[in-house]
């Protein structure tokens, strides 16, 4: 892992693959829907605004960054959604959707600036059809479905064989 200072800008950047969450809930679009393309949604980082999500035109109007800045966010965001998707499949997982967040270095390059985990993404097991028993991630959690650490250590463990394979 490579870390170093930024400046964090104040979006919390969704690239959504499957629908599911707050996607489903707010547009009324069927659990488990393939978006075709993904979706990559923005969200301003105020916990006492309730984390809004916003559009481009509110981004540049409350001055977050650029519409330059903007398209740069959605490249990379794109590219890491190929990656990670990429990447979960030959775990045997499927990436349902993911949060990010990016900084600005000291030499004003936009960099990657969170984790990515089961906290931060939404991870099915590919060979289980059952829509609770799936669930990899912080869902188990947030529906009450008990073992999260089991699920996080399967997550764990595909990933770590994945990454002794290559």
């Amino acid at each position: 892992m490579h870390v170093q200072a930024v400046t964090i800008v104040p979006l919390e950047v969704v690239a959504r693959n499957i629908a599911a969450g707050s996607l489903c809930q707010q547009t009324g679009i069927p659990l488990g829907t393939q978006l075709d393309p993904p979706l990559v949604e923005f969200y301003y980082k105020n916990d006492d605004l309730g984390d809004p999500l916003l559009t481009r035109d509110r981004i540049r109007a409350m001055d977050l960054a650029s519409d330059s800045r903007v398209d740069a966010i959605i490249g990379l965001t794109q590219a890491i959604n190929g990656h990670l998707t990429d990447f979960f499949q030959r775990c045997q997982i499927i990436l349902v959707d993911f949060k990010l967040e990016f900084g600005i270095t000291a030499q004003g390059q936009l960099v990657l600036a969170d984790e990515i985990s089961p906290d931060t993404c939404r991870l099915w097991d590919q060979a289980n059809p059952d829509p609770k028993g799936r669930i990899l991630d912080k869902d188990r959690f947030r529906q009450d479905l008990g073992q999260v650490a089991d699920a996080y250590q399967a997550v764990l463990e595909r990933v770590l064989a994945q990454v002794k394979s290559n």
